[in-house]
């Protein structure tokens, strides 16, 4: 089995936001991939004491333990569970219910020898790779329909669209935003690799039009994901102006992480 990781914050000087993990049982048999992208609060209020690494680093942390030590929980569930706990950390200190307390994307997958599992919540993808090199693409694309006149500012968003029907989810401080993930499985034999991407290495395919999602795992399986996010940092810098209006980037450079694993 072969596992590579590279997360890299887009400025030296700010924190990385993202968080990444690979869980490998103890019995050898399986495992299990986490990867969060923070959603930068914006400057004003978010009703929170914390940061967003702090809401990652904990959320995460509860996701790659749940995944391992409960093989047999679904991963709607595990991400339920986590939301609740992170929430109970900062409960008494924190308005929750505020639109921008922390939150963050997620990508889960699990694998075992009958099945690979996997969900999606927000703008993060997730690759899954036949063994016949088919590949399926899971994301959750409801941020990418709606238009861009509804996401003129924060305001606008944060009251109509962010945790709301008819807009897009992230998991923040309500467990039930688990059951508006994308969920999914396939029996083992169907799958060979899977690769989770946050929306800062995405910008590859997603933003640059390097290639498809074909290529892009092609990239990293053969010069690895430090190659990736590598090519992306070049692209930005390329375009810091933000001259091509089609690349529609809130920011020059943006925290890009990449976990890869052959099964």
């Amino acid at each position: 089995m072969r596992t590579e990781l590279v997360s890299e914050p887009g400025l030296a000087d700010q924190p990385n936001e993202d968080f990444a993990s690979v869980g490998l049982p103890a019995s050898g048999r399986g495992g299990s991939l986490v990867v969060l992208d923070g959603v930068t609060p914006p400057r004003t209020a978010t009703g929170c004491l914390h940061s967003v690494p702090w809401f990652t680093a904990r959320l995460g942390g509860a996701l790659t333990e749940l995944t391992v030590s409960l093989p047999d929980l679904p991963l709607a569930e595990a991400l339920s569970r986590a939301i609740a706990r992170t929430a109970g950390a900062h409960a008494e200190t924190c308005d929750l219910s505020h639109p921008r307390t922390p939150q963050a994307t997620v990508v889960l997958a699990r694998w075992s020898p009958a099945a690979v599992e996997y969900l999606v919540l927000s703008d993060s993808a997730l690759l899954l790779e036949a063994p016949d090199g088919t590949l399926t693409p899971v994301l959750d694309d409801r941020l990418s329909r709606l238009p861009r006149s509804a996401l003129a500012t924060d305001a606008m968003v944060d009251a109509t669209l962010r945790n709301k029907e008819g807009g897009f989810f992230t998991a923040a401080a309500d467990p039930g935003v688990a059951a508006r993930a994308v969920t999914g499985t396939l029996p083992r034999e169907e799958v060979r690799t899977v690769a989770a991407l946050t929306d800062g290495a995405a910008r590859w395919v997603e933003k640059f039009g390097e290639g498809d999602w074909t290529e892009c795992l092609a990239l990293v399986r053969k010069q690895g994901a430090r190659a990736l996010v590598d090519r992306v940092r070049e692209l930005e810098l390329l375009d810091a102006a933000g001259e091509r209006a089609f690349l529609g980037r809130s920011k020059t450079h943006d925290d890009a992480t990449v976990v890869y694993a052959e099964l």
